[in-house]
Formats: C-alpha cells, structure tokens, sequence
C-alpha cells in the first residue's frame, strides 16, 4: 500500500496501554514502555494533552537537515479499549495524516520480544487497535512487540494482563530498546528499510 503524505507533517507515536500503576508492567503495557524510552532519548517529560485524554511528549527526532522529524509522542490515558478517542482528537489537534501515525502494540501472534513493522490491515482482536481504526480508518502504521500465547488454558485477557514472567523481564530492556529503534527508523527511513532490519 502506498500512502503519500506531506513529508513535513509531524508523526504522531501511540504507544498503547493502561492508565495506572497497576497496569505498568503488564504485557498489554508494552507500549507504554517504548513510549516512555523514546520520551527519554528526546529529553522531554509526559503531560497531559489539553482536552485530549492523552499524555503527549512533542520534541524531534533524527540527524540534523532533512531526515529530522517532528514527533508527537502519546500514550492514551482511556482505558485500551478505548484509545481511538484520544488518539483521533491528537490527530486533529496536530494536524497529523493517518499514514504518519505508528501505533506500538503487544502481539500475541508473534514469540516473545519479536517484532514485525506494517502499514494497515485488520485488529487481530486487539481491543487499542480495534477502537483506533474505527475512529479514523485502518490506515496507520503498527509496530507489533510479540508477547507469545498465553501458556495452557489460560485466558488471553489474563494473560495480557499479567507482567512479564520473570525471564522475560531480564530481556525486556533489550527488546523494548529494540522497538523504540525500530519506531525510529520507521519515522526517519521508511517503512521498507525499518521492515528489512527489524521485521523478525
């Protein structure tokens, strides 16, 4: 699918979670977690949005000249299932085309700390993803952070909203180190050069 955008207009990056310290170190957090490591690397601290029920970080990321991009990060502060609001209401505040939004998302069908980059396509049941297409069209970019299926008969609800087992969590900071590249790429590059180094 070939989208052409104003190359000028800023990105806006969701990363996709639940509000509250009871949430932070769920597997449905994971993009709260890259959200928050690309927040450091522009030096700028979450607040809130206005009207918008979202926390926003806004700096620029890339080498200086014409590869430097305006970013808008955010992270929703609705519930999952409903992020399409908050994150439609930062698209119109910022004036952001649909095709220069990246949505940072856990994803069960791909292993543990795997990633795989795409413009568009379907929910695959995920409730951020679900309520972001239906407020403003499919046609945004998914940075998809594998977390595995959930182990036995476990339910996929509880699953997602347990933390990470533990040897997991020796990993994660490689691995959301690793995403936060990836947006990064995705936003200075392009899809095609961010798909050939971080799709695995």
């Amino acid at each position: 699918m070939q989208v052409t955008t104003d190359a000028n207009a800023p990105w806006l990056i969701v990363g996709l979670g639940n509000p509250g310290p009871e949430y932070a170190g769920n597997r449905h957090n994971v993009g709260f977690m890259v959200a928050d490591l690309l927040a450091e690397r522009v030096g700028g601290r979450f607040k809130r949005a206005g009207k918008a029920q979202a926390q926003v970080v806004e700096g620029r990321i890339g080498p200086p000249g014409p590869a430097n991009r305006r970013v808008i990060l955010a992270k929703p502060m609705s519930f999952m299932n409903l992020s399409g609001g908050p994150v439609n209401a930062l698209r119109e505040f910022y004036k952001v085309p649909v095709a220069h939004i990246v949505a940072v998302h856990d994803e069960l069908d791909i292993d543990f700390g795997m990633l795989r980059l795409k413009l568009g396509g379907g929910d695959n049941g995920h409730n951020g993803l679900k309520s972001m297409s239906k407020a403003m069209g499919a046609d945004y970019h998914r940075v998809r952070f594998g977390i595995g299926r959930p182990p036995g008969r476990m339910q996929v609800a509880d699953f997602v909203l347990k933390d990470f087992a533990s040897a997991e969590r020796k990993e994660l900071d490689y691995f959301v180190d690793r995403a936060a590249d990836a947006v990064e790429c995705l936003v200075i590059e392009g899809l095609e050069r961010a798909q050939g180094t971080y799709n695995s």
